[in-house]
């Protein structure tokens, strides 16, 4: 059998080559989960307000809102410049 292909010759360098690889691999890792964890901490933040607005908006939809009878009534209202 005979091989095309040479398998290099393994040098002192290459464990340390590989070890520096591994290293800059598990810094991008990191960097990576830390803006992760930023983006999921400003959508949870977004998330609560937007949760809070539209409890808000319920609670002012049942109690009858401002301006009185609701969805019906804002599209029965002629706009202002009739």
């Amino acid at each position: 059998m005979r091989r095309t292909r040479r398998e290099p010759r393994r040098t002192l360098n290459e464990p340390t080559e590989s070890i520096r690889r591994l290293e800059e691999k598990i810094a991008y890792l990191e960097r990576h989960v830390t803006e992760q964890d930023k983006a999921m901490l400003e959508m949870s933040d977004a998330l609560k307000r937007v949760s809070r607005e539209l409890k808000r908006l319920r609670e002012r939809e049942a109690g009858g809102g401002t301006g009185g009878g609701g969805e019906e009534s804002a599209a029965e209202e002629r706009p202002p410049h009739y």
